[in-house]
């Protein structure tokens, strides 16, 4: 029986988790729709729940600007780029950093856990982010990082 390899793992999840931000952010420009709307909301009778006036700041940059989804978009597509990696960003030092990832995923659960749609990419990047945290905790590094070992300058 071999050793699992978080940072296998949660790159696949990443990967994963990233596509579907994008799907979902994709899907969030046409059906606007600000998750939390139900926390001090009002019931009416034709029209549903009505988001209280504490969550106007998220209703103008999700429901009436997709400002968030676009954000969300973006986002999903730099992680996309980082894991699967484009060849300008595989030599870079910052490809090589598990933090660096840890972030922008946390980031993407900020981004995501914000509208409806993106829910459940919000979910699948926090279990992403949790295992690349395990990754850094048990020491283990990405074999770009092994194969540069000992070499001065390698970008």
């Amino acid at each position: 029986m071999g050793n699992f390899i978080w940072h296998e793992y949660s790159r696949f999840v990443a990967i994963t988790a990233s596509i579907y931000a994008v799907w979902a952010s994709f899907w969030g420009l046409f059906f606007r729709k600000y998750f939390w709307d139900f926390i001090g909301g009002t019931i009416r009778d034709p029209g549903g729940i009505q988001p209280g006036p504490n969550a106007a700041l998220f209703v103008a940059i999700i429901v009436k600007a997709p400002i968030l989804q676009i954000a969300a978009m973006l986002l999903g597509m730099t992680i996309l780029a980082f894991e699967l990696p484009l060849p300008a960003i595989s030599k870079l030092a910052v490809h090589r950093s598990f933090v660096v990832r840890v972030v922008m995923l946390l980031f993407q659960v900020f981004l995501n856990i914000l509208y409806y749609q993106g829910t459940n990419a919000a979910f699948w990047s926090l279990i992403a982010a949790g295992c690349y945290t395990r990754a850094v905790m048990l020491g283990e590094k990405p074999k770009e990082a092994k194969a540069n070992r000992g070499r001065v300058g390698a970008a």
